[in-house]
């Protein structure tokens, strides 16, 4: 299974330019999922996801707090061209800090997947970590009651390195796609912020995947040079992984003594 995860930037920066070059990447590629952020709907914009979905032959799932029929709506969104099993959404605790998450379960090749996207919290200080902290536990709790004991792989912008305090609970069940195929070289911070954007690399934008059930195989970098002189595809750069799933395991069937009934 392919994955692709990009914070699209909404609608800045010439998004009919952008588009039509993340269309072509992605179309190039055919991802089996793609977890998009910042996703925006509104009047002279028709929704992101539809139009890349649109464009790709996808099937797609939006998640907003906004309300349908809102003139702005705005979220993160799980773009498909496997079958789609089953569908969720859900605001992300604390409330009133306006997250979601996403959750598609998928048929690939006969195995169903859930793929779950979300975007949280951006505060740099004290304050956002114990956000993203109590933003984690919930989307666990979101995953631990749709999840139907099927492998798991979680994509977003988590304004948070992998190995960061906030995401230590995540971090108990799930590795990290691409610091699992890469080890960055001493003192080298690996960035999915922009650098010709951001003046601090910072590596925030990540694909976790289910341990004992998932193995990422190979992850890089997308979206990671201009297409045009002083063009991005966006202010941060996508992540592509390939990962190998693995079925559930089989309970052990209890054998009972000759002569005597289970």
């Amino acid at each position: 299974m392919t994955l692709v995860s990009l914070n699209l930037h909404h609608d800045r920066d010439d998004w009919p330019s952008r588009r039509r070059h993340i269309a072509g990447e992605l179309k190039r590629l055919r991802p089996d999922v793609i977890a998009l952020q910042e996703v925006i709907e509104r009047d002279g914009v028709p929704n992101q996801a539809a139009w890349l979905a649109a464009a790709l032959g996808y099937d797609y799932e939006f998640a907003s707090v906004d309300p349908i029929g809102a003139a702005k709506r705005y979220g993160n969104a799980l773009l498909t061209r496997r079958p789609v099993l089953a569908r969720h959404q859900r605001l992300l605790q604390p409330l009133d800090d306006f997250r979601i998450a996403a959750h598609v379960r998928i048929d690939v090749q006969g195995q169903p997947v859930n793929v779950y996207v979300t975007h949280l919290n951006e505060r740099v200080d004290a304050s956002g970590t114990r956000i993203r902290t109590r933003q984690v536990a919930d989307l666990l709790r979101f995953i631990a009651v749709t999840d139907d004991e099927q492998p798991v792989v979680i994509a977003g912008d988590f304004n948070s390195a992998a190995d960061a305090i906030d995401l230590g609970a995540l971090r108990k069940g799930y590795g990290d796609s691409y610091g699992s195929v890469h080890s960055d070289p001493d003192g080298v911070v690996v960035s999915t912020l922009n650098m010709e954007i951001y003046p601090k690399p910072r590596r925030i934008d990540h694909v976790f995947f289910q341990q004992q059930r998932v193995l990422a195989r190979e992850a890089r970098l997308l979206f990671d040079t201009p297409y045009a002189a002083g063009r991005w595809a966006s202010d941060h750069y996508g992540v592509w992984t390939r990962l190998q799933l693995a079925p559930a395991p089989q309970a052990a069937t209890a054998v009972s003594p000759v002569g005597q009934q289970p």
